[in-house]
């Protein structure tokens, strides 16, 4: 280890001579005080174009980190080669907070914050590439709530990246705008990877595994914009049965364990060409506001929909799950409708609908929940009547939505 860690910093001579500004390497001790002191001078110091490179090494830092200087790139040598530990963090409520434009993150992890991981707040143009945050402790409520945590951001780029140990999501895009999502891994987390009133998303190719969600995408009351247009595609979600471990009080709190995809309260979701498997509540879930049980103390805003509209699920594949739901309501309702021995059909819907629009029973055509699928079942669990008329009829739910159009980045 030492004899690398001296190589790199000859590396480093030669990089900082070609305008790159260059972090000392350190273990621990005095040595790692001076590693932490000298990366913030340097975030503190950055200007546009600046680049700064992180060896492989393991860092312990007590302090979180900040940068707000546009234009700036932080390169490790690796997701599992540049750690940055924060262990022993004792101030600072993030690793690595960033109020920037035009900022790149790349090559190295993050570990074991107070807080939040990584959290980008309020920049436009934000790469975040082979980037690991983790709590190497595994799933606790103590850990910190968010791992790479991108929040009313512009044309953002996830890719490549893992988040394992979050107490609510490994991967989180909130109030933001033109998203892409791809290739990462969220394991272990309360939910694995969410998309929150954010207005146009991609989310492909990932694997969510082991997570107590897999793929959330909802709305919140109360934030500063409504989302819509989220396609979910090309995922592998699979076996997220983990017990939720949020805090108590956080929206996600009311994730039943066992969930693949949850829609809740958001517009024009389009979950197609994804493999989600063996998920013990439900494949797939439709939801609104009502089914959450998070009450805001201020009240709820007149203007917020809480109902899922225009949602469209096709050319999927599904297998198991749905015959151990979480929850002793749900429990009763599987077994009311299926027996002791039966399953949740792949799409569990709570039956709650905007009623002042209905048209013969009815939403309008762009509203409905619509599935191509084969022969997938639904359940409608009546959900305002507390379950008392639920109902597997899926004639209601055939019916085609307008595909959305691919996220394109870097038009605004």
């Amino acid at each position: 280890m030492r004899s690398t860690i001296i190589l790199a910093t000859m590396a480093l001579g030669l990089a900082a001579c070609s305008g790159q500004s260059s972090a000392p390497t350190a273990d621990n001790g005095s040595a790692g005080n001076s590693f932490e002191a000298k990366l913030q001078q340097q975030l503190l110091d950055a200007k546009p174009g600046s680049v700064v490179d992180i060896p492989a090494g393991h860092y312990s830092l007590k302090r979180g980190l900040s940068l707000r200087t546009d234009g700036v790139t932080i390169r490790g040598a690796g997701k599992d080669k540049t750690v940055l530990s924060f262990k022993d963090q004792v101030t600072g409520p993030e690793g690595l907070l960033v109020n920037a434009n035009n900022f790149t993150i790349e090559h190295l992890a993050i570990e074991d914050t107070k807080g939040d991981g990584l959290k980008i707040n309020q920049g436009k143009h934000i790469t975040i590439r082979d980037v690991r945050v983790e709590w190497t402790g595994g799933p606790k409520t103590t850990n910190g709530a968010y791992g790479i945590y991108p929040v009313k951001t512009q044309d953002t780029l996830i890719e490549d990246s893992v988040a394992i140990g979050a107490s609510d999501a490994g991967i989180y895009v909130g109030q933001s705008n033109n998203i892409i999502v791809r290739r990462n891994r969220a394991q272990s987390n309360v939910a694995g990877i969410e998309i929150e009133n954010s207005i146009g998303a991609d989310v492909y190719e990932n694997v969510a595994v082991g997570n107590t969600g897999g793929i959330l995408v909802f709305n919140m009351p109360n934030l500063s914009q409504p989302g819509h247009a989220t396609r979910v595609f090309k995922n592998q979600v699979r076996d997220n049965n983990t017990a939720n471990f949020a805090a108590k009080g956080a929206a996600v709190a009311s994730v039943p364990a066992g969930s693949g995809v949850v829609v809740n309260s958001n517009d024009k979701v389009e979950i197609f060409d994804n493999d989600i498997v063996n998920h013990q509540t439900a494949n797939v879930i439709i939801s609104s506001y009502f089914s959450t049980n998070y009450y805001n103390k201020k009240g709820v805003d007149p203007n917020y929909n809480p109902y899922p509209k225009g949602i469209f699920i096709y050319d999927n594949r599904f297998a198991g799950g749905g015959d151990a739901p979480d929850g002793m309501k749900l429990k009763m309702l599987k077994t009311a409708v299926y027996g002791m021995g039966g399953r949740f059909p792949d799409v569990l819907w709570d039956g709650f609908v905007d009623e002042k629009t209905l048209v013969d029973g009815l939403p309008p055509p762009s509203d409905r929940l619509c599935i191509q699928n084969g022969p997938v079942g639904v359940l409608n669990a009546d959900g305002p009547h507390d379950y008392d008329k639920p109902s597997t009829d899926t004639r209601a739910y055939q019916c085609t939505l307008p595909k959305l159009p691919a996220i394109v980045l870097g038009q605004g």
